[in-house]
């Protein structure tokens, strides 16, 4: 196979920014800096920043007056955004919780958190910590996925349908947290303004295989008895010998303070 089930897991930085550099990366990213409506002088906060993706777009933004805050709990995340922020010095870089955000009280007028809710230890905590952290009439910027939509194609629906239920039970700690980010933002005091639904497609195996984590996520349903081992090979093999498709559906809601 041109793929194994041996598929090690990717360095996080490199498959951050490789899922940010795809067609529905970029066209999500794009859609939800727009309904920011980041401005000049202003401060805006970008929780679990990664390795950066994001902060050069939004310094751009802010200009001369602003000031860009990136936090993220990972060292290393953190030393690869200051790599690629040199030259820029609106963008501060604070290491920090998402519970427990390193910012103070009502100083922020934008915030976003992309595809981190999803791993939290409590999605809810980390809103009211937003909240706190944004000045009244402040803009927030929320994006996640909803693995409960992953489909993928295959002559074997049924083990297509137990890699997702296995997906959304064992290997996302909020795996369905797109579809509720509307209801989890009014309840932190938030005023939903837009919601955005779009719907990622993979025609390319290999990509997919990268992104959705096939080979390396199936391998652990097999392990953990979810999946039949005969059955998940020959699915995992089928998917590389046809046309490809997978999608999910990716959520984005802007809310005001």
């Amino acid at each position: 196979m041109s793929s194994t089930l041996g598929v090690p897991q990717p360095d996080q930085a490199s498959y951050m920014l490789r899922a940010a550099a795809t067609d529905a990366g970029r066209a999500y990213k794009r859609r939800l800096l727009e309904l920011l409506d980041v401005r000049a002088g202003q401060t805006v906060l970008d929780v679990g920043c990664g390795p950066g993706t994001d902060l050069a777009a939004l310094a751009e933004r802010v200009g001369d007056r602003g000031s860009v805050i990136g936090v993220d709990r990972d060292a290393a995340m953190l030393a690869q955004a200051r790599a690629r922020t040199e030259g820029l010095p609106r963008v501060e870089l604070r290491e920090g919780d998402a519970h427990a955000l390193p910012v103070e009280s009502d100083s922020v007028d934008r915030a976003k958190i992309d595809r981190v809710l999803m791993h939290v230890a409590e999605p809810a905590d980390v809103l009211a910590e937003l909240r706190r952290a944004t000045r009244p009439d402040a803009r927030i910027g929320l994006a996640e996925p909803d693995w409960d939509t992953l489909v993928v194609d295959s002559d074997d629906l049924g083990t297509s349908r137990a890699f997702t239920r296995y997906t959304t039970a064992e290997v996302v700690r909020h795996a369905t947290i797109g579809r509720s980010l509307a209801r989890l933002a009014e309840r932190a005091g938030f005023r939903v303004e837009a919601v955005d639904a779009v719907t990622p497609v993979f025609l390319d195996f290999r990509e997919a295989d990268h992104t959705l984590g096939l080979g390396r996520n199936l391998r652990k349903a097999i392990d953990g008895g979810h999946i039949d081992q005969a059955r998940g090979r020959d699915w995992f093999a089928g998917l590389q010998q046809t046309p490809f498709y997978a999608s999910f559906t990716l959520v984005s809601v802007v809310c005001a303070r």
